[in-house]
């Protein structure tokens, strides 16, 4: 059976959209027309729409934590995963998600396995989700590590929304000064111009200033923005086709003040708790290592977590494979190390895990109030110039007209 998507209308005309089970296309016409609605657009639900609408924020990180919270809730109580798939359908706080979640089902059917299916329905779902999920898939434990990813997607999804909140006023206030700044600009310092020139009298530096820097920077903003959107669309199409090119931007990444910092936590964050759920299930090193490696979502440490595995086969240490593994916290290796000698390795990069995860929020938050206090800094000497700008030749002529 396929589920297939369909939009039409019912006896009464009134319009109808949903979901249908159905052995082919010429099935669910069969199948709705029995429950008397004509479908005027009728598909699979894994077909070139949902490819297109997987492009689409309908897929956000908060639906995907509860779906992964209902899945694992579901498989720890025995149900098997396609029948669990059909309750979470049913589910309306999914509702937005239920074409994507249908898409997925019926690839499950088909024999794929889940972690592949969501790869396939949304490109929203991370590196770190597909290796989670395989981790769960190889060791059988699929309910736990769904649970372990529900929990790591709400602590992240709680830092954005306090991000979110903490940088609303400083953005109200940037976006209120912009316009309200590029009004005067627009039409105020004009008609300040042409009453000096009327009366023959020169207007002040930094008024002359202001107009000229006015009009070149809405016309540099519009090129800007237009160069940006193109940049970005072009990288993309590169990064994902070119592997060597995603090391290398990957590695610069981590060479940023600040933001390298935090990029260098939260890769070892997810390194860390996937190789310790990895040798919790008793996976082994050889493959636990290059999995937690993909599972991080950065390129570079990815690479070298598969060349340190290739070195690890022929004897050398875990302590030494970490240490290789350059784009991981420095700290991590000592972790490690603390962990083999006495036997708790587990407990170890739990440990470790919490602390990276305490670093994480720091810089984090540290950004957050620099990103506020440059954003306040650069509105006040802002405002302070189109102040000025419009003030000095009002004192000029008023000194004119003052005998």
């Amino acid at each position: 059976m396929t589920t297939f998507e369909y939009k039409g209308y019912d006896a009464a005309g009134r319009a109808q959209d949903g979901l249908v089970e159905a052995a082919d296309l010429k099935d669910a016409r069969k199948r709705l027309a029995a429950r008397g609605i004509l479908p005027e657009n009728l598909q699979a639900a894994g077909g070139t729409a949902s490819r297109r609408a997987a492009k689409a924020p309908a897929f956000s990180a908060e639906i995907r934590t509860m779906f992964y919270r209902e899945l694992a809730a579901l498989l720890g109580s025995g149900v098997a995963l396609v029948p669990a798939l059909d309750v979470i359908l049913q589910a309306p706080e999914l509702d937005r998600a239920r074409t994507r979640l249908a898409a997925v089902r019926d690839a499950v059917r088909e024999g794929r396995s889940l972690s592949a299916a969501m790869v396939a329905s949304s490109a929203q779902v991370t590196p770190f989700e597909q290796a989670v999920m395989e981790v769960g898939e190889r060791t059988g434990g699929m309910n736990e590590a769904l649970d372990r990813l529900a929990a790591f997607l709400e602590e992240q999804e709680k830092l954005r929304e306090k991000l979110v909140t903490a940088l609303l006023y400083p953005c109200i206030v940037v976006s209120l000064a912009v316009v309200i700044g590029g009004l005067v600009l627009v039409f105020m310092l004009p008609m300040v111009q042409r009453l000096f020139e009327e009366t023959h009298m020169k207007l002040p530096m930094l008024t002359t200033v202001m107009l000229a820097g006015g009009r070149a920077f809405g016309v540099c903003l519009l090129l800007l923005a237009a160069g940006a959107a193109a940049g970005t669309a072009w990288l993309r199409r590169k990064l994902r086709a070119d592997e060597s090119l995603r090391i290398r931007v990957d590695r610069r990444l981590f060479s940023i003040p600040l933001a390298g910092g935090g990029w260098r936590d939260l890769t070892s964050l997810r390194f860390v708790r996937v190789l310790g759920l990895l040798l919790e299930r008793g996976v082994g090193l050889i493959e636990s290592v290059p999995m937690a490696g993909r599972a991080s979502g950065s390129a570079w440490l990815a690479d070298c977590a598969r060349r340190e595995t290739e070195a690890m086969g022929q004897g050398k240490p875990l302590v030494e494979v970490i240490r290789g593994i350059r784009p991981l916290h420095p700290s991590l290796a000592a972790w490690v190390q603390a962990g083999e000698a006495g036997g708790n390795l587990k407990g170890l990069l739990d440990n470790a895990a919490q602390r990276f995860q305490q670093s994480w929020d720091r810089l984090a938050s540290r950004g957050m109030m620099l990103l506020e206090i440059g954003m306040t800094l650069v509105v006040g000497l802002f405002v302070t110039l189109i102040a000025l700008a419009v003030l000095l030749p009002v004192l000029q002529m008023n000194k004119g007209i003052v005998p």
